[in-house]
C-alpha cells in the first residue's frame, strides 16, 4: 500500500474542566479522534481516545486576581473555549479558598457529608482526606487498571503506589461500578490487606479507604461483606489501639528517666516523642478510615450486632482518649448511633463513658461539642448515668451552654432529664440556670412556649429553693400575666407547682385568687381549668376568705355539678374534689357546702370511683374536714352513710386511705357512742381476726371436754358471741386497746416533700386526744398522683404502720 493513497485526519474535542483532588491545578478533559481517510476522502479506520491535561497553578494564592488568571488560562490553553471563562473563574475561586491538603499532610477537607435535621448542625463526620501514601504525582487512569493490579504483587512500596492509584479512581463515584466489575482487582486488594496490613500503615489505609468509598453506597455493602473487610477492620482497630497503649507506656518510662540530669536520656526522650507523634498521626488516619467504613456498614442492625459482639463499644470508648478532633467526631458519632440500644449503653457504662465525655464539654470544635451533647442526651435516659453526669460536674457546664443558640436545645433536653430526679432539683438553684430560663420564657414570641423549655421549668418549680428564685422580683406576676393572657395550660401547670410550697411564695398568690377563680366558670379549655383548680386547691392560707370567693364567683353550683358521674373527665372531677377538701378547712365554707347537698354527691361519686384509690382518698379527706367542724359533723354522722363507708375502708390495702380513714373515724367515735361501739368492735375484730377464727372454728369433742375431770368445761365462748364479752377488753378505766389495734401517731411526724417541710396542724384542745388516749392532729391534704414519678412511692408515706 502506498502512502500517498491515504490521508490521516486528527480531531480534538474539548470536554469538562475539573479541579485536581489534591493539588492546586485544573484538570481539562478532552477527546482525540484519529481517522484514516481513503482516496476518495471516505473514512476507513478510526480511533477515539479520552485524554486529560493538568494545568498546575503554582502562583495561585489568597491574593491572586482570579479574573486575570482565568483569562490567562483560557488564552494559553487551546483546549478551553472562550465561552468557558466564567466556569474557569469559578473553579479557580474554589481552589483559592480550598484548604491545601498537600501543604499540610493529615489535615481534613472541609466539606460536610450530610445535614441532620432542620435546626441541627451537621454531625456526620467528614470524608477522610488525602494523606501520606496516596499523594503521588501520577494521575490515575481507569484504562490502566491492569498495571495497578500488577503493582499489588510487588514489594511494599509498589503495593502502596498501586493502591494509591486505585484509590484515586475509587474516590470518583463514577468509577465505582466499573471497579465493582473488576473482581481481580478487588480480590487482590482484599488479599493484600489481609496479608500485609501489619507491614505498612499507608498500605492498610489506602486499601481500607478504597473499600470505604464503596461503603458510602448501601448497594455495595454486600461486596464488602463478601470480602470480610468489616471483620478485618475490627481486628486492625483492636491491634492499633493496643499498639498505642504500648507506645504510651514506653514514652512514660522514658519521660520518668528524662527527669534525671542526664543529657543523653533527654535527647533519647525527645527523639522517641517525635517518633511517637509521627506514628500517632498515621495511626489516626488509619483508625478514622476503618471506623468510618464500619459506621457505614452499621446501617444494617444485624451487622451492627456482629460489631457489638466483637467489642466495638469498648474500642470506641478507648479511642475517646485521643486528641484529634476529626477522629473524635467520628468516634462520638458512632457511639451516639450505638447508644440507642440497651446492650450497647450498658457496655458504655462499664467503660465509664461519662468521665471521658466530660472533657469535651465545652470544647473549641463546634461539631464535636454538638455531637457530644447529642450522645449525652441519649445516655441521659438512664438514671444511673444522669447521676454520674452530676457527679462529674456536668450540670454547671451544660447550664453555661443555654446562652448559645447552637447548643441551647440539646443542652436543655439533657438538663430536663437531670431535673426529673428530685435529689438533683435543688442543685439548679446554685447555677445561673433559672434566671436564664425565666428570660427565655418572657422573651418567647409565640403563644405556646417551646415544649422542652416549659417542661424543664415545670420540673424545677417542684423544688422550694428554685421557686424562691422564680418568684424573685416580679417573676410570679409576669408568669401569671402570660398564663392568663394566652390560656397556656403548661405554663399554668408550672404556676401550680410554684403554689404547692409553703412559705412566703404561697402568700404571693392571694393577689391572684380572683383571677384564677374567674377562669373556672368561663368555659375555658379543660386542661387550663384543671391547672387553675389545682393551683387554688394548693392555697391553704389562713388569711384567705374562701366563703367570699365561693359566693362571688358562684363556684358552689359549679363544683356540685362536676361531681355528677359522667359530667366531666376524671382529671377535672378529681381536682374539684381536692378543691372541696381545701375550702372545707374553713367552718363557714364547710357549712355552705353541706347545705348545698355536696356530701350525698360525694358518696355517689365514691360508689362510682371505688376502684380508684386517688378518688377514694381525696373524698375521705373531705369527710375528715366535714367531721372536724361542729357545723357539719352532725350532717356527716346522722344524715349520711359516710361513717359506714369509712368503716368498710378501714382496712383498705392503700396505706394513705387507711390513715385518713382511721383519723376520721376517731373523731366520729368521740362524738357518737353508737358509732364508737361499731368502730371499736370492727377494729377489735380485724386485729384479732386470726385468734377469733381459730376459737370460733374449734370444735371440742366429748373426750376433750372430760380430760381434766368429771365436770364439763364452762362454755366461755361457744354459746355466745365473743364480741358480747366486754370484760375481755374493758377495765375500770374504760377502753383498753389490744396491741396493735390503734393506728400509730403519724400526725407528729414531718417529712420533706420537694424541699418543703410538711407538718400538721393541731386540733383544738377540746379534741386533742382521741378515744384511745392518743394525741391526734389534722393531717395535710393527701398527696395526689399529680407530679408522680416512677422512682417515688405513689403516695407519700407518713411512717411505718
Amino acid at each position: 500500500m502506498e502512502s500517498h493513497d491515504f490521508w490521516y485526519h486528527q480531531k480534538v474535542k474539548g470536554g469538562n474542566i475539573d479541579v485536581h483532588p489534591s493539588e492546586k491545578a485544573l484538570v481539562v478533559h478532552y477527546q482525540v479522534e484519529a481517522t484514516i481517510l481513503g482516496e476518495m476522502g471516505d473514512p476507513m479506520l478510526g480511533e477515539r481516545k479520552e485524554c486529560q491535561k493538568i494545568i498546575r497553578l503554582k502562583s495561585l494564592n489568597a491574593n491572586t486576581d482570579i479574573s486575570s488568571l482565568a483569562r490567562k488560562v483560557v488564552e494559553e490553553c487551546k483546549l478551553i473555549h472562550v465561552s468557558k471563562l466564567a466556569e474557569v473563574e469559578q473553579l479557580l475561586y474554589y481552589l483559592q479558598n480550598r484548604r491545601d491538603a498537600s501543604s499540610g499532610k493529615g489535615k481534613w477537607q472541609t466539606e460536610l457529608v450530610e445535614e441532620v435535621g432542620k435546626k441541627e448542625k451537621s454531625s456526620k463526620p467528614k470524608d477522610p482526606p488525602p494523606f501520606e501514601g496516596m499523594e503521588i504525582d501520577e494521575l490515575a487512569n481507569i484504562n490502566d487498571m491492569d498495571e495497578y493490579i500488577e503493582l499489588l504483587y510487588e514489594d511494599i512500596p509498589d503495593k502502596v503506589r498501586g493502591s494509591a492509584l486505585i484509590l484515586q479512581l475509587a474516590r470518583n463515584p463514577d468509577n465505582l461500578e466499573e471497579l465493582l466489575l473488576n473482581e481481580t482487582a478487588l480480590g487482590a486488594l482484599a488479599r493484600v490487606l489481609r496479608e500485609d496490613w501489619k507491614q505498612s500503615v499507608e498500605l492498610a489505609t489506602n486499601i481500607i479507604y478504597i473499600f470505604f468509598c464503596f461503603s458510602s453506597f448501601s448497594q455495595f455493602h454486600g461486596l464488602i461483606t463478601h470480602y470480610k473487610i468489616g471483620a478485618l477492620c475490627m481486628n486492625i482497630i483492636d491491634h492499633e489501639l493496643k499498639r498505642h497503649e504500648l507506645w504510651q507506656e514506653e514514652l512514660t518510662k522514658k519521660k520518668k528517666a528524662d527527669i534525671l540530669p542526664n543529657q543523653s536520656l533527654k535527647k533519647d526522650y525527645e527523639k522517641t516523642f517525635k517518633k511517637y507523634q509521627g506514628l500517632v498521626v498515621k495511626q489516626e488516619q488509619l483508625l478514622r478510615v476503618a471506623l468510618y467504613l464500619l459506621l457505614n456498614l452499621a446501617e444494617d442492625t444485624r451487622t451492627e450486632l456482629k460489631m457489638r459482639n466483637k467489642n466495638i463499644v469498648h474500642m470506641l470508648v478507648k479511642a475517646l482518649d485521643r486528641d484529634n478532633f476529626e477522629l473524635l467526631i467520628l468516634v462520638v458519632s458512632f457511639l451516639k448511633k450505638l447508644s440507642i440500644f440497651m446492650e450497647n449503653k450498658n457496655d458504655m457504662v462499664e467503660m465509664d463513658i461519662v468521665e471521658k465525655l466530660v472533657k469535651m464539654v465545652p470544647c473549641e470544635h463546634e461539631d464535636l461539642l454538638n455531637i457530644t451533647l447529642r450522645l449525652l442526651l441519649n445516655l441521659s435516659f438512664d438514671t444511673g448515668l444522669r447521676n454520674k453526669m452530676v457527679q462529674v460536674g456536668l450540670l454547671p457546664k451544660l447550664t453555661s451552654l443555654l446562652g448559645n443558640e447552637i447548643y441551647k436545645q440539646v443542652a436543655m433536653c439533657v438538663l430536663y432529664h437531670i431535673s426529673m430526679d428530685d435529689r438533683f432539683k435543688s442543685m439548679f438553684a446554685y447555677t445561673d440556670c433559672i434566671p436564664q430560663l425565666m428570660k427565655m420564657l418572657f422573651e418567647c414570641p409565640d403563644e405556646r412556649i417551646d415544649l422542652e423549655l416549659i417542661s424543664f421549668c415545670i420540673n424545677l418549680a417542684a423544688n422550694k429553693r428554685n421557686v424562691q428564685l422564680i418568684c424573685e422580683g416580679n417573676g410570679l406576676k409576669m408568669l401569671m400575666k402570660r398564663a392568663l393572657k394566652f390560656k397556656d395550660p403548661l405554663l399554668m401547670k408550672m404556676i401550680r407547682n410554684v403554689s404547692q410550697h409553703d412559705g412566703p411564695t404561697k402568700n404571693l398568690f392571694i393577689d391572684y385568687v380572683g383571677d384564677l377563680a374567674a377562669q373556672i366558670c368561663n368555659d375555658e379549655e379543660e386542661e387550663f381549668v384543671i391547672e387553675c383548680l389545682g393551683t387554688l386547691a394548693n392555697l391553704t392560707l389562713p388569711d384567705l376568705d374562701w366563703e367570699l370567693v365561693l359566693k362571688e364567683y358562684k363556684l358552689v353550683p359549679y363544683l356540685k355539678d362536676k361531681l355528677k358521674p359522667g359530667t366531666a373527665e376524671d382529671d377535672l372531677v378529681l381536682e374539684v374534689v381536692i378543691m372541696i377538701g381545701t375550702v372545707s378547712m374553713d367552718d363557714s365554707c364547710a357549712a355552705l357546702l353541706a347545705k348545698s347537698g355536696i356530701i350525698p354527691a360525694l358518696i355517689e361519686l365514691l360508689n362510682a370511683q371505688q376502684e380508684d384509690d386517688e378518688f377514694v382518698c381525696q373524698i375521705i379527706y373531705v369527710f375528715y374536714q366535714m367531721v372536724f367542724h361542729q357545723a357539719t359533723r352532725d350532717v356527716i354522722i346522722k344524715e349520711t352513710q359516710a361513717p359506714a363507708y369509712l368503716i368498710d375502708l378501714m382496712h383498705d390495702k392503700n396505706a394513705e386511705i387507711r390513715k385518713v380513714c382511721d383519723n376520721t373515724l376517731d373523731i366520729i367515735a368521740e362524738y357518737d357512742e353508737e358509732w364508737a361501739k361499731k368502730i371499736q368492735s370492727e377494729k377489735f375484730r380485724w386485729h384479732n381476726s386470726q385468734w377469733l377464727e381459730m376459737v370460733e372454728n374449734r370444735q371440742m369433742d366429748e373426750s376433750e371436754q372430760y380430760l381434766y375431770g368429771d365436770d364439763c368445761i364452762e362454755p366461755y365462748i361457744h354459746d355466745v358471741d365473743i364480741l358480747e364479752r366486754p370484760d375481755l377488753y374493758y377495765n375500770a378505766d374504760g377502753l383498753i386497746a389490744p396491741d396493735g389495734a390503734v393506728s400509730p401517731d403519724f400526725f407528729s411526724e414531718y417529712h420533706l416533700q420537694n424541699g418543703d417541710l410538711v407538718g400538721q396542724h393541731p386540733f383544738p384542745s377540746s379534741i386533742g386526744v382521741d378515744g384511745f388516749g392518743q394525741p391526734v392532729g389534722m393531717p395535710a391534704r393527701p398527696a395526689t398522683a399529680y407530679g408522680y414519678r416512677p422512682d417515688e412511692p405513689y403516695y407519700y408515706s407518713y411512717g411505718a404502720r
